[in-house]
């Protein structure tokens, strides 16, 4: 078994980063090598400005390459409950800009023909209890009312027909739904960004940012960058000056296994279809076949950091679940196990600014494949010129009560949630 993302070790190698960045002034340096960051580069090498992206590691290495490669519409909350929690003309609007984004991402893999095994074949929603489907239900109809009239009930006489599993009681299929291999897409989006004109520093922590007269001066371990703008695109990231950010989300473990490939046949058994999966529960799971036929199966599994050991518990704690959802899987073999860091906001929703005048998007709360790829854009276009205004824009956003930048409380809320299983 490789304790290694599944997407990483199969990505090409990314041969555009530079070495040691130059005592250069930039018009903007993007701070972050994930997908927002690198959507952001390529917009704005596009638009003509010189732009460095400086990344702590190699490119895509956090959670844009550690993610269950599902490209998916819809919200990170359930529809109806986020229309009950802000409002429908905001919940509204929050749909349609997922909506956006999946559109932004297949928009980019077409522009610069990035092989990333780009498949729409829906998500599916499974309801883990027969309750769940009276939810999903009432969501289905929202949805169709407000903002995807092509969304689709499954019923429990029907769901054998998508997944090989007893445990499930229907489904909510959003039909406006991808996956695609997230290492080939995160290093195609890079070599896009570079061939467009940006610089690509990997390896390079951005280690202080000082505002000063006409822009902002940021320290690395091999040398300092002057930039007239900045854009933070760090996600849950636990490096350099970040302290700000890290009161205002908590980084929350998510891991997955992938297990040894699967024969044609045992593929077109256990999911027809071919979809994106998700269950229904809290501390639920998510689960697709990947190019080279293997089923890979996620969730959250402990409420922890990840990596070392951490990554092995939680990887045990997913193989019991996978055996459990596919029992004619109980005894395959698994071959990749990681985890990474999902930027979890207080009310699960992005959250994009400026703070001390730097712009910054992060808080996808565990959908950010798509939205990440769309808000890199957006907000470069704006520092270009191109637009006025950007989703989630805001001027306020407040620090989690009692978080201070140390995640103390992920196994309270890890108890809580499971309660709310065993109990709704």
């Amino acid at each position: 078994m490789q304790f290694d993302s599944y997407w990483l070790a199969t990505a090409p190698a990314f041969h555009g980063a530079r070495q040691t960045p130059p005592e250069a002034r930039y018009d903007v340096v993007v701070v972050g090598g994930g997908f927002t960051g690198l959507s952001a580069a390529r917009t704005l090498a596009r638009g003509g400005a010189r732009v460095a992206l400086l990344e702590a590691g190699r490119v895509i290495a956090e959670a844009s390459g550690r993610n269950g490669g599902q490209c998916n519409t819809g919200v990170a909350q359930d529809y109806a409950g986020l229309v009950a929690q802000i409002g429908r003309e905001r919940a509204m609007s929050h749909y349609r800009h997922y909506a956006d984004a999946l559109a932004s991402v297949r928009r980019v893999i077409a522009e610069e023909r990035i092989d990333c095994d780009y498949r729409h074949h829906g998500k599916l929603k499974l309801a883990a209890k027969p309750e769940h489907y009276a939810k999903l239900a009432r969501s289905a109809e929202a949805i169709a009312r407000d903002v995807d009239s092509e969304v689709e009930l499954i019923p429990r006489e029907r769901i054998r027909e998508e997944i090989d599993s007893p445990h499930f009681h229907g489904g909510l299929l959003q039909k406006n739904g991808g996956q695609m291999h997230m290492g080939r897409f995160g290093v195609g989006l890079a070599e896009a960004a570079v061939a467009h004109g940006a610089h690509v520093f990997e390896h390079t922590p951005m280690t202080g940012v000082v505002r000063q007269a006409g822009g902002y001066r940021l320290t690395t371990p091999g040398g300092a960058l002057q930039a007239d703008d900045v854009l933070l695109a760090t996600g849950a990231s636990q490096q350099g000056p970040l302290g700000w950010f890290r009161r205002r989300l908590a980084p929350v473990g998510s891991f997955i296994v992938v297990t040894a490939p699967l024969s044609e046949a045992q593929c077109t058994a256990l999911l027809p279809q071919r979809r994106a999966y998700v269950t229904s529960r809290i501390v639920g799971h998510y689960f697709r076949l990947t190019p080279d036929r293997r089923l890979l199966f996620g969730g959250r599994a402990r409420f922890a950091m990840s990596g070392g050991k951490s990554d092995r518990k939680s990887g045990e704690v997913l193989s019991r679940g996978l055996a459990h959802t596919f029992p004619s899987l109980a005894d395959i073999g698994i071959d990749y196990c990681w985890g990474g860091l999902v930027d979890m906001s207080r009310d699960r929703l992005p959250h994009a600014g400026r703070h001390d005048g730097m712009y910054y998007v992060m808080g996808y709360s565990g959908h950010g494949v798509q939205m990440s790829v769309h808000m890199g854009q957006c907000l470069a276009e704006v520092m270009l010129g191109q637009r006025d205004a950007y989703p989630w824009q805001e001027t306020h956003w407040p620090a989690i009560p009692g978080h201070f930048g140390k995640p103390w409380f992920l196994p309270l809320v890890g108890g809580w949630y499971r309660l709310q299983d065993r109990l709704h």
